[in-house]
């Protein structure tokens, strides 16, 4: 082949490569304008763009699709009059709930064994309710081999409930999920009695979600403490078990934790959130657990649930007390060998996000 035949041929593969490139730039041109009018339309109308904030604002990695189109002002505007009121007092009533008296010979704790799995639909979501009638029976596990050691990477749910030798279980609290690597919890973290991870300030408007050695639900925000204090509270309390999820309404990030405080259901103003995959847990007056998981973002036609959907449920179920915990992608339920509800992200549909930790039942 001569010189100019060579020459000639490197002029076409540049031609056809700049033609193909240039095919991909418009296209992806397009993607983005289309996407840009769509958002454009959305937030012209005052229901629609309220709920696509919140919404947005609560997931890992599409907060940036809100300050797209809205200035900082007009976003904080919307979490500002799409939000939860402050709780108060969050101390939790402890006499408010009459535990259980355990024992196995005792016939009349046999329903205690028993575990409730109860399907709920609403509007924009199909929810899973798990009702652990004993306590005793939910704790937090985790993939770290000591005190803040972390492996490189999590597990899926189902990894973490069969490694605890549990029968079920729901992911937890907030955790490093970017690029579903999952291994690493954030905040705080105690299992069975021990602590795992202690920087109570390491995100902003943390809240402890846990379990005393009696058996109580404790939602406690850490916020202020420094690690010596959280370590001290955990102590005097008795933690056996908890993890953390943050209370932060602000332009860069929505998220809500306290519920249902000693009976009294929180107020919301408006739906209280966006609507989203959720995750949550309350206990009854009798002592049972109640882990709820619910789906959404397009799953099955499902947009999702809001804090109000939460604490509706929470409420038509008895709980006294009750939290909502990491959601989006993070939410997940596994049961006696299958996943009740698992990760939106089509290719995990049948497994669920890596996690570092997760509240599991035995």
């Amino acid at each position: 082949m001569t010189v100019k035949q060579n020459n000639k041929r490197a002029a076409t593969v540049l031609k056809i490569t700049g033609r193909v490139f240039a095919f991909i730039g418009v296209f992806v041109l397009i993607i983005a304008l289309t996407l840009f009018i769509m958002l454009k339309i959305i937030c012209a109308y005052g229901s629609s763009k309220n709920t696509f904030v919140t919404t947005v604002l609560e997931s890992g990695q599409m907060k940036f699709l809100a300050s797209l189109v809205l200035s900082k002002d007009e976003i904080q505007e919307i979490v500002d009059k799409t939000s939860l009121e402050d709780v108060g007092d969050t101390n939790i009533n402890e006499g408010m709930i009459t535990l259980p008296q355990l024992g196995d010979d005792d016939p009349e704790n046999n329903d205690l064994q028993e575990i409730e799995v109860v399907d709920i639909a609403g509007l924009t979501y199909k929810a899973t309710l798990m009702i652990i009638h004993d306590p005793s029976r939910v704790s937090v596990t985790s993939v770290a081999t000591g005190y803040n050691q972390w492996p490189t990477a999590g597990v899926p749910l189902k990894d973490l409930v069969e490694r605890a030798g549990a029968i079920g279980g729901i992911n937890g609290g907030i955790y490093n999920s970017t690029n579903n690597c999952g291994g690493c919890a954030y905040g705080v973290l105690v299992s069975n009695g021990v602590i795992i991870r202690n920087q109570p300030q390491e995100w902003g408007g943390l809240v402890l979600i846990g379990l005393t050695n009696n058996n109580l639900l404790q939602i406690i925000d850490v916020s202020k403490m420094s690690s010596a204090e959280c370590k001290k509270m955990i102590e005097e309390k008795g933690i056996r078990d908890a993890v953390c999820f943050p209370e932060k309404a602000t332009v860069d990030s929505n998220h809500f934790v306290q519920l249902v405080i000693n009976g009294v259901p929180r107020e919301v103003n408006g739906a209280g959130s966006g609507l989203n995959p959720r995750t949550a847990i309350g206990q009854r007056a009798d002592g049972s657990i109640l882990l709820l998981v619910t789906d959404g973002r397009g799953y099955k036609g499902h947009v999702g649930a809001s804090a109000a959907d939460l604490i509706e449920i929470m409420t038509r179920y008895g709980a006294v007390n009750a939290a909502n915990l990491d959601g989006g992608s993070s939410t997940c339920m596994y049961y006696n060998g299958e996943y009740l509800q698992n990760s939106v992200t089509f290719y995990y549909s049948q497994s669920s996000w890596k996690l570092p930790a997760g509240f599991v039942v035995k």
